[in-house]
């Protein structure tokens, strides 16, 4: 069993309908894998793996991690 290419997390909340989450993949060639959407008050926890490098997030949310707290509106 190989080890979780990373074991942090982070959260995501969305503040209005329809908040995207995309992760992007790794490796030479980037691209979008996984599309998430969130409605209004909605959380998803997130977690980097082997697979994702990078989120994206679309609309009026707010970050959580442990580096800090990001909210898109600002």
């Amino acid at each position: 069993m190989s080890q979780p290419y990373n074991q942090d997390y982070f959260v995501v909340k969305a503040k209005e309908n329809g908040v995207h989450v995309i992760g992007l993949t790794r490796g030479s060639d980037t691209r979008f894998h996984h599309t998430e959407k969130l409605d209004k008050g909605e959380v998803m926890i997130f977690q980097f793996t082997e697979h994702t490098s990078a989120i994206k997030v679309r609309g009026k949310a707010v970050i959580y991690s442990q580096h800090g707290t990001v909210d898109t509106t600002e």
